[in-house]
């Protein structure tokens, strides 16, 4: 069954209809419940002069190849220095190295410890800074316990199967739930490491900077917290987050991260040390001079973002109920023009968006985590070619 190809540009409009979803505190995790898809993005550029050159106004994306299929629930991504692809399955635990060239999969291992259970399990990967004298790889995952990030030796001469070490637990004790685990990471230009967390459903940690929910970290490597962060002695970064599923730095070494809202708005966020991002006081844009407001806005039903990379002077962003990639072109940290939507409903669900270099994409889709429909094929990496 092939699903209707709908390859396309969807222009922003301003607007403000309420749009709202049926789907409760679960349409906003990872876009379980389908809705109305009447709504657009709210997303008008600010009226401040561009300092920086801002990249055209209309984009394109080109499905180059696929690279592999027969994934089962992918949700992290890694590319290794001088070739291959690492991702994870949430469900099954294990990580596998793809072969870029070939599409050929080998599963390194299972990682011991994962509990698996709605959208919790094994999520974000990352290889280390110094990945090519110490070939780590950091992992963010569900236990029976907590959330918590790991890190494991990759020996790849070893048997299949047996490449993985066992996992080296550097920072524990970030809420569980059987909804809202966040799972993102990511190593910076600084070298830290930074993960974004859910509330787990328990709005009221979000607030709350003595808690691990509902907020972006920024670690060493060793998992201890970073200096220079807002708050001594602690790992927060940023607060006031629902769900954090994405992480992407632009060519100035900007953070911006991608958020689920609950009925109304996701939003993407250029991220400040310290800041709070309103939730669950604020959903979308405010008034209230105590948050944050997103750089831009979309309906939950067009959007649910997960993953973000930062490619061709754009943000794009791949959204779970939405079914497409989001191009959101920037100015610095504003809009330079209104958002773009693209593959709209022609490979499902997309979870992770990372970039290959240059004008180039890796797209994985997520059909097969227990809310999608899936082909023939799915799940798959892809490989785009974007402007």
């Amino acid at each position: 069954m092939q699903r209707r190809a709908v390859t396309g540009v969807l222009a922003a409009a301003l607007l403000l209809t309420a749009g709202c979803s049926s789907g409760g505190a679960s349409a906003g995790g990872d876009g379980m419940a389908p809705g109305r898809t009447t709504a657009v993005a709210s997303a008008s550029p600010s009226g401040q002069a561009p300092t920086e050159t801002a990249p055209p106004a209309k984009g394109a994306v080109k499905v180059l190849r696929t690279v592999a299929e027969g994934l089962n629930s992918p949700w992290g991504l890694a590319p290794i220095p001088g070739g291959g692809l690492l991702v994870s399955s949430r469900d099954k635990a294990t990580i596998t190295r793809v072969d870029e060239k070939t599409g050929q999969k080998t599963e390194l291992g299972r990682v011991s410890g994962v509990s698996p259970e709605g959208e919790g399990g094994l999520l974000g990967i990352a290889l280390s800074p110094d990945y090519a004298s110490d070939h780590m790889i950091y992992a963010y995952f569900t236990s029976a316990s907590d959330n918590r990030i790991v890190r494991m030796l990759y020996d790849d001469k070893k048997p299949a199967g047996m490449q993985l070490g066992a996992p080296d637990t550097i920072f524990k004790g970030i809420p569980k739930g059987v909804i809202h685990n966040g799972g993102r990471i990511a190593f910076g230009p600084d070298r830290m490491l930074y993960a974004g967390t859910g509330e787990t459903g328990d709005r009221g940690l979000a607030q709350d900077r003595k808690s691990l929910a509902g907020k972006i970290l920024r670690l060493t490597p060793d998992g201890l917290p970073a200096p220079g962060n807002p708050y001594p002695d602690s790992p927060v970064y940023s607060y006031g987050h629902r769900n954090v599923q994405g992480l992407a730095w632009d060519d100035k070494q900007r953070l911006f991260a991608s958020e689920f809202g609950q009925d109304t708005w996701d939003e993407l966020n250029a991220i400040k040390p310290g800041g709070n991002y309103g939730w669950p006081d604020a959903e979308g844009r405010t008034n209230d001079p105590r948050f944050h407001n997103p750089i831009t806005q979309w309906h939950t039903d067009v959007a649910s973002p997960s993953g973000i990379a930062y490619a061709e002077g754009s943000i794009w962003m791949a959204g779970l109920r939405g079914q497409r990639l989001w191009r959101i072109p920037l100015s610095g940290t504003k809009l330079a023009a209104a958002p773009e939507a693209f593959l709209t409903g022609t490979y499902g669900r997309l979870r992770t968006v990372v970039s290959a270099g240059g004008d180039k994409l890796w797209l994985v889709t997520s059909n097969t985590d227990g809310r999608g429909t899936p082909n023939k094929g799915d799940d798959r990496i892809l490989e785009l070619e974007v402007k």
